[in-house]
């Protein structure tokens, strides 16, 4: 991986575009596309161009690197599930008995010696051209503006290097990283993360804290850096156990922070504990817009870099993206780690279009009542499992989690309101939905236990239930049932919201003979007949203390809220690409996608 570009020829059908495009809107919507496609493929844009600066950049962008599981598994050099079995047996290690065990464990623990990185003295590839002080510039370097609405240029793929004031622990994080001007970047490390914690020891002490960001080289440093290691643990402790050998490291040329040799472009300044600024608006993995905020401030000193740099960089949206397949790798790699504190899990997924920390599926073993609540509080109390919003168990027959059909077919054959845990616990920093940020509600469903004995009482076709609703309420736009052969049909309506939906939910009880299952949502921007995308819209929209009915139906609340609901947060908007960028891009045969492709990702507002 010494050549990651020359690596992606070979193993990973990179894709080379030489159409000089625009770092603002044009690479991002390029690349956001390509992720979305069956056969996605890396993409390298070898002639990036600023035209509102009226930059030609000499670095070329690399994106789209984790670009399907099998190249993910290359970068690995094997399946996750071979790192998992390895972590699992380290986690079950015993002192040997006699000679014999004895031997048997030394090349286990030999090949620990691999796991730290290694401090190099001298400089490092990335060391090879340095712009210091004056001559440090952002702009020499192809940031992207990937939507519309953000607050300007993001650094999307910049690798985080921190450590503690005392200098005893280190962190690799990634972090977003807003281009203010030539000199500055705005730091949006989210308040539950280690750089902040560092952050405030520094804040606290009155000190300057330093940064070092490296971007490129080999793509394991990025996958690490959004590892969900436990406080106090290096990051790149990982890249030596999946690689087997150290991480060779530099020291940044004006601090004590220690970075990767092979990096392609190296950041270093510091962040003032007093200097805040805001940050954002940005479009972010949830596929909605996270708010201005301020945020501390990096201020650059040093910039550095190879000969022949590239460039990395990620989009980030509406499912799926480039992180379905880094989350893959996590999800698999840190399952041995989930089993301590829950040791009859047999298997978690997080869902792409449940956008991870917003919904997991789980199998279990069920050994008496009440299992599945004991492993709710558990997964909401460890690490950043505690940031998950709806979990979702099921018993060890049911079928293959990412068997979507079937398991949500066994999940709504064992869909009990009596089974169903809703209480109140932290979330991430992005969630939107909930009424007070970094904390909401929690849903927890039980489906372990064998299918409920009844249906739907008198099931109704969707032209009869839409005839009878809008004569109930005349906001109400599309009916759709799903899944009607179970003993849960989903039934999704769209509104144009004119109050409260839980009015709209209390005129609708006296159709109780025909629902068990009510999803209610926003006419605009939502397609009945798209599962994919009605999942990740409630799974982002909802707080289950506010929005969840239990009686006599289920019914949820999926709508943006405002002040028929009393948010008194900012709802923020969806990310959508620019048509006019769209076409462009269509007219140069960069893209080539139809209506349904657009509609399918929801790229584009819905026409009213």
């Amino acid at each position: 991986m010494t050549d990651v570009v020359a690596w992606l020829k070979e193993n990973g059908n990179l894709k080379i575009i030489e159409e000089p495009l625009d770092v603002e809107l044009e690479i991002p919507h390029v690349a956001y596309i390509e992720v979305k496609k069956e056969d996605s493929r890396p993409l390298l844009f070898v002639k990036p161009v600023n035209r509102k600066k009226g930059i030609e950049y000499d670095i070329p962008v690399l994106m789209n690197i984790f670009a399907n599981k099998e190249i993910t598994q290359k970068i690995f050099g094997k399946h996750p599930d071979q790192i998992a079995l390895r972590i699992d047996e380290l986690m079950k290690l015993k002192p040997p008995r006699g000679f014999r065990a004895k031997l048997a464990m030394i090349p286990k623990l030999f090949a620990l010696r691999n796991v730290f990185p290694k401090r190099s003295r001298g400089k490092g590839e990335c060391q090879e051209v340095v712009y210091s002080k004056e001559n440090a510039d952002l702009d020499i370097l192809p940031i992207l503006k990937t939507w519309e609405g953000d607050g300007g240029p993001f650094i999307t793929m910049g690798q985080v290097y921190t450590q503690s004031i005392d200098g005893k622990t280190q962190n690799l994080g990634m972090y977003r990283l807003q281009q203010y001007d030539k000199k500055t970047l705005g730091m949006h490390w989210q308040i539950h993360k280690d750089a902040s914690h560092f952050f405030d020891q520094y804040q606290k002490e009155g000190k300057k804290m330093p940064v070092t960001v490296a971007i490129g080289g080999d793509p394991l440093y990025i996958w690490c850096g959004q590892a969900p290691m436990p406080y106090g643990m290096f990051e790149l402790l990982l890249y030596g156990f999946v690689r087997g050998k150290n991480a060779k490291t530099v020291k940044s040329l004006t601090n004590d922070i220690y970075i990767p040799r092979d990096v392609d472009v190296v950041i270093e300044g510091f962040v003032d504990p007093v200097k805040m600024k805001i940050e954002g608006p940005f479009g972010d993995h949830t596929g909605y817009y996270t708010l201005r905020e301020p945020f501390p401030v990096m201020e650059v000193d040093t910039i550095t870099m190879k000969k022949n740099p590239v460039f990395q960089a990620t989009v980030v949206g509406k499912p799926p993206l480039e992180d379905k397949y880094m989350g893959w790798a996590t999800e698999r790699i840190f399952l041995p780690m989930l089993k301590p504190m829950a040791p009859d899990l047999i298997d978690y997924n997080m869902p792409e279009n449940g956008v991870f920390h917003n919904l997991i599926l789980a199998k279990m073993k069920t050994l008496y009542k009440g299992h599945a609540q004991q492993f709710m509080h558990a997964f909401w109390g460890v690490g950043q499992m505690s940031f998950v919003k709806h979990a979702v168990f099921v018993g060890e027959k049911a079928p293959d989690l990412e068997e979507s059909e079937k398991l949500i077919e066994h999940i709504l054959n064992r869909l009990d309101k009596s089974k169903i845990l809703i209480t109140q616990g932290v979330v991430d920093h992005l969630d939107h939905a909930s009424p007070e940020q970094f904390v909401g509600g929690k849903l927890g469903i039980d489906a372990t236990a064998d299918e409920i004995g009844e249906g739907v009482e008198h099931p109704l076709s969707d032209g009869q239930l839409l005839e009878r609703m809008q004569k109930i309420d005349e906001t109400i736009c599309e009916v759709k049932q799903y899944m009607v052969h179970t003993k849960t049909p989903v039934c999704f309506i769209s509104v144009t919201k004119k109050e409260s939906q839980k009015y709209v939910i209390s005129k609708l009880h006296e159709l109780k003979a025909h629902i068990k299952l009510l999803v209610i949502v926003d006419k605009a921007n939502n397609a009945l007949d798209n599962p994919y995308m009605l999942i990740w819209r409630v799974a982002n929209n909802i707080d289950a203390q506010r929005d969840i009915v239990l009686e006599p139906f289920i019914a949820i609340d999926a709508t943006n809220k405002d002040k028929h609901d009393r948010h008194e947060r900012e709802w923020p908007g969806d990310t959508f690409c620019t048509k006019e960028v769209l076409d462009r891009l269509q007219e140069k045969k960069v893209i080539d996608i139809d209506d349904a492709f657009v509609k399918k990702f929801g790229l584009l507002p819905f026409e009213q």
